[in-house]
């Protein structure tokens, strides 16, 4: 009884050190980015957390960039690995040999409660950038209730939002010769997107290349649900002075938009699913893209955008 008290006394110590070690070591080099960002934005977090699931993250972190009054803030921030076992060996540089030794062959990336003010200068400047980067100079009561360039402050704030509010969890999973990347993406009370995607060949090898990564995609498939942004939309419109047939019209053209600024054209097999969605009564819209051949997408601006959806075998229905 006395060695098996002593045995888990032992594991126990390991594993409080290892936590200390691990979380001081993040905390060391998070302090270094803080120090390196310090010319161009202030930086503070409340410290630094892990769980025997294999999450790590840096916790209620505040963000405000020189030039701005107002803060951006992030709830958790980290990494998800299959087990507090994984943690521990990308905590072991030193002892790694490659790559391989230290990335688990499953991982995440968590994002947490980002949020900003919709009133803050930050949220002002970031819309007018957009703008100005699609050579835009202003826009009308359609484009502004239908958010075609984004959904700036002022209707926003009119629809109800006090903050952009969103959370992003990522994965990413070797498969044999193929590796699935999973996305969610929450934006609090107004709408939510999970995707995955399957790409050709070995995931570290290819996220390695950095700039030069050239993802090739063999399948996709998006889940769109509206949380209530398309009816605060068609609210606003109205209050705007918009008809019925107006705003269908501006909304069709935003999604069209969308797609151009993609480098697609969309085709009747997702704008009359689309329109569908648009009717009510369901809450989400399934794009699907299976390609005969994997497709590189950095090269997809490079074909004629209304060859686009045939080259991608895309597709769209309402559930």
């Amino acid at each position: 009884m006395r060695a098996l008290i002593g045995l888990i006394a032992a594991a126990l110590a390991g594993y409080f050190f290892t936590t200390w070690k691990m979380h001081r070591d993040v905390a060391a080099g998070m302090d270094m980015m803080v120090m390196m960002m310090s010319p161009y934005a202030v930086v503070q977090y409340e410290g630094v957390s892990s769980t025997l699931t294999g999450e790590l993250t840096v916790d209620d972190i505040r963000v405000r960039i020189k030039g701005f009054k107002d803060e951006f803030f992030i709830d958790r921030l980290g990494i998800d690995t299959p087990s507090f076992l994984s943690l521990m060996k990308l905590g072991d540089v030193e002892g790694a040999q490659s790559p391989e030794d230290l990335i688990p062959e499953e991982f995440g990336i968590i994002v947490e409660g980002w949020r900003l003010p919709t009133d803050s200068d930050l949220a002002y400047w970031l819309h007018k950038d957009r703008l100005e980067t699609l050579g835009v100079d202003t826009e009308d009561k359609a484009e502004q209730c239908t958010a075609k360039y984004n959904l700036s402050p002022k209707a926003a704030q009119a629809m109800g939002y006090e903050n952009y509010e969103m959370s992003i969890a990522a994965s990413f999973q070797q498969m044999g010769n193929r590796y699935a990347v999973e996305f969610e993406f929450d934006a609090e009370d107004m709408y939510a997107i999970d995707a995955e995607m399957i790409l050709v060949g070995d995931m570290l090898t290819e996220l390695a290349k950095g700039n030069r990564y050239r993802p090739k995609m063999s399948e996709m498939r998006v889940n769109y649900t509206d949380l209530s942004l398309n009816e605060r939309m068609v609210k606003y419109c109205k209050l705007q002075g918009l008809s019925e047939e107006e705003i269908r019209a501006a909304q069709v053209e935003a999604f069209e938009f969308f797609g151009r600024d993609k480098g697609i054209e969309f085709d009747e097999y997702v704008m009359g699913p689309f329109n569908e969605f648009l009717d009510g009564g369901r809450r989400s819209l399934v794009f699907t893209a299976k390609p005969t051949e994997p497709v590189t997408l950095s090269q997809i601006k490079l074909y004629k955008p209304s060859d686009v959806p045939a080259l991608l075998q895309l597709t769209a229905e309402v559930r």
